[in-house]
Order: C-alpha cells, then sequence, then structure tokens
C-alpha cells in the first residue's frame, strides 16, 4: 500500500473522483449530446425523428440487456479491465457515429454504444464505490454523482457550440477526443479491492483485530428474498414516473398556455435543482437508515405531481420542478446505497444489475405508455393523476425492502 492510501488519502477517493470527472464526460457525450444532434443528422439525411430517437432507444436496451452479464465480470474482476474497454470502445463508435450514411449503420453504431454505456456509466462506478466504502458510502456517491451530474450542464451547450463550429461530424471527432480522456484514468487508476493495498473498506489498515466484515448476499440468496423483489417494484413504479413526468412536461406546459421556452426552461431546471438533492440526501444516509431516507425521496416524487396538479399558475410549476429535482436528482446514488447496504459488495454488481433491468425496460415503457395514454384520455391530467399513485405506491413499497434473513453459509 502507497504512503498516500495509509497517511494521507485513502486510494478509495482518488478512484471516486477520477470516476466523478470520467462519468461526467461519458454521460456527457454517450447520453445527454445525443439530443443536439437529432436536428442536424435529420437535416442532411431526413430521417423523422421517432428513427433517429429510436437509435438511442435501441441502445439503451441494449445497455439494460448486458447489465446482468456485466455485474457478474465486475464481481469476479473488478471494473479496471470493463470500463478501460468500455471507454475505448466508446471512442471508436463515436468516430463511427461520425461517417455513417444510412439509418441501419446508424442504428448499428448505436447498439454498440449501447453497449459500451453498460461498460462505463454508472453501474459499474457504484460497483468500485460499494466495494471500497461501507461507512463513507453516502459521502462517496455524493462527490461521485454531485460532480457527473454537471454533464448535462456542460456537453448540451458543448454539443451544440461544437456542431455550430465543426458541424456535427466534426463536433463528434472533439467529443471523441474528450472521451478518450477517460481510458487512461480507468485503466492506471482503478484497482479491484482494498486488501489489494493491504487496508480495509473506509481505509483502515488490515490487523488482526479489523472490524467484522458486513454482511454479504450471494446473487442466488438475494433473489430469494422478498425484500429484494420490493425493492425492484419500488423503484421500479419510481422510474416509470419519473422518466415519463420529464419526457411529457413540456408538451404538458404548451398545452396548459405556458409558451415554449418557458416550458423547455422549466424542464431544464429540474435537471439543475438536482445536484443539491444528490448533496444532502445522499449523505444523509450515512447518519440515518438508508431504507429512512429512500421512502422519504420516494414520497416528494408525488407531492411535486401533487403541487403540479393543485396549484394554478407558475406556482404549481416551479414547486414541482423544485421538490422534483430535489428528489429525482438523489434517486440513483440511494439506489446504489441501498443495494450495497442491504445485499453487501461481494456480489454487487450482478443483484444490482438485476434490478438494473427492470429500470430499463420501465426507462423504455415510460414514453410510450405516457404517449398512450394521453391519446385515450386527450390530456394529461389523468395520466399524471395515474404517475402520482404509482410513486406512493413505490415509496409504500422501501420499508419492506429491510425484511432480510442472514444469508445462510
Amino acid at each position: 500500500m502507497l504512503a498516500l492510501g495509509r497517511r494521507n488519502i485513502y486510494y478509495g477517493w482518488v478512484m471516486v473522483f477520477s470516476l466523478a470527472v470520467t462519468e461526467m464526460i461519458s454521460y456527457g457525450v454517450l447520453f445527454y449530446a445525443f439530443t443536439v444532434f437529432i436536428t442536424p443528422i435529420q437535416a442532411e439525411f431526413g430521417w423523422s425523428r421517432a428513427e433517429i430517437s429510436g437509435a438511442f432507444s435501441a441502445a439503451l436496451l441494449t445497455a439494460g440487456l448486458l447489465a446482468i452479464p456485466i455485474g457478474h465480470i465486475l464481481d469476479r474482476r473488478g471494473a479496471r479491465v470493463v470500463m478501460t474497454i468500455g471507454a475505448c470502445a466508446a471512442v471508436l463508435l463515436t468516430l463511427g457515429w461520425s461517417r455513417v450514411q444510412n439509418l441501419t449503420t446508424f442504428y448499428i453504431v448505436w447498439i454498440g454504444i449501447g453497449a459500451a454505456m453498460a461498460l462505463v456509466l454508472y453501474e459499474p462506478a457504484f460497483a468500485v464505490v460499494a466495494t471500497w466504502f461501507r461507512q463513507k458510502r453516502g459521502q462517496a456517491l455524493t462527490i461521485l454523482t454531485f460532480i457527473a451530474g454537471f454533464a448535462s450542464v456542460i456537453f448540451i451547450p458543448l454539443a451544440e457550440f461544437l456542431i455550430r463550429l465543426q458541424g456535427w461530424r466534426g463536433a463528434l471527432w472533439t467529443l471523441a477526443a474528450l472521451l478518450a480522456l477517460t481510458i487512461p484514468l480507468h485503466a492506471l487508476i482503478l484497482r479491484r479491492h482494498p486488501s489489494d493495498l493491504g487496508v480495509e473498506p473506509d481505509g483502515g489498515e488490515i490487523t488482526p483485530n479489523s472490524p467484522v466484515r458486513e454482511v454479504d448476499f450471494s446473487v442466488r440468496q438475494a433473489v430469494r428474498l422478498g425484500s429484494f423483489w420490493w425493492l425492484t417494484a419500488a423503484f421500479t413504479l419510481n422510474t416509470l414516473a419519473a422518466i415519463a413526468i420529464l419526457l411529457h412536461l413540456t408538451p404538458y406546459l404548451t398545452d396548459m398556455g405556458y409558451s415554449t421556452s418557458f416550458a423547455a426552461s422549466a424542464t431544464g431546471l429540474v435537471g439543475l435543482l438536482s445536484l443539491p438533492g444528490r448533496l444532502i440526501f445522499t449523505m444523509l444516509g450515512d447518519y440515518l437508515p438508508r431504507w429512512v431516507v429512500t421512502t422519504f425521496l420516494f414520497l416528494l416524487q408525488p407531492l411535486a405531481f401533487f403541487l403540479l396538479l393543485i396549484l394554478p399558475g407558475t406556482a404549481g410549476v416551479y414547486g414541482f420542478v423544485i421538490v422534483f429535482g430535489a428528489c429525482y436528482g438523489a434517486v440513483t446514488p440511494a439506489r446504489a446505497a441501498l443495494v450495497a447496504d442491504t445485499y453487501g459488495a461481494t456480489s454487487y454488481g450482478s443483484i444490482s444489475s438485476i434490478l438494473g433491468l427492470f429500470l430499463t425496460f420501465a426507462r423504455a415503457l415510460a414514453p410510450v405508455g405516457a404517449g398512450l395514454m394521453h391519446d385515450l384520455t386527450g390530456d394529461y391530467q389523468t395520466l399524471f393523476w395515474m404517475l402520482l399513485i404509482f410513486s406512493l405506491i413505490g415509496a409504500a413499497f422501501v420499508p419492506f425492502t429491510r425484511r432480510n434473513k442472514p444469508p445462510q453459509p
């Protein structure tokens, strides 16, 4: 173990700050920047927006389907090789995106980008945090997700500027160069386990009197517990409601008579206001039971829906944006911490990936289902009340996630 790890700075923090940077870049290029490329790609090829955005949906589904096998690899091999390969693939595929000439190739490239997403986005990074931290998991997740949360704030305007400066194909070369910066950070900094450096999680040195290790469930043990499926149902319902409202908030507000610019600005504020939520609520889980903090977060979501539906005028809109932003930003790190605290770190990647698969289907179903409900009812009121109920049910499920029996040897 280097003196850096023993005397001054626990090496886990070095990895957290490195991953925060790589996640910000990876999310910025592979996820958030896509929206800026829709218009110039449509202008060049004449493809419909449904055809273009369908490639992004295909990428998300690919990432979800690959989550389980990648989770097994993370548990056995760690994140170093996985994230390095993913970063290399992301760079090459972004360059490939800049060369597409037909819709088929466009979809093939984006399915590949979906595979790269599974290798470099939050799940592998969360597996690192779960392995290297216990009592300080909340702090580590707060730092990681807070810095990474600037991805949309930085990369959406950056991509738009690069497209104006270089054209959309040239902009992708610049973004690929930024992605290349993540390769050495993954390859040179990530490590498998604290014991490889002679320390316990959180930085304590390994001694004969080292503290007892936390309880660890295998995948088979975890999925046999009712608590795991309560947790899965809770986060699936919460995600379904959150994605549906995010994607349909702008058209809802324009239907209510607000200008397009106001509707877009209000939707964009959700991402900005999610940052304080991550800062406050994720760290709060280090001092209060994690399930209590998660339940409170889940209850904020239906409250946000209620404010939007009941309060008149802009008061309801801003009330929704503030409350929803606070809980929306904190739910993802809360999920990572709750899974790690409940089932341990040894099989975290595999257990979390099963939950992530259900969340992927929820994200894919939410836009289509919400659109169909709007078409059937003719307005958004019925849909949003349904989403409020889904959110409440999800919150009610969270307390059941703590009913675990110790794993049998």
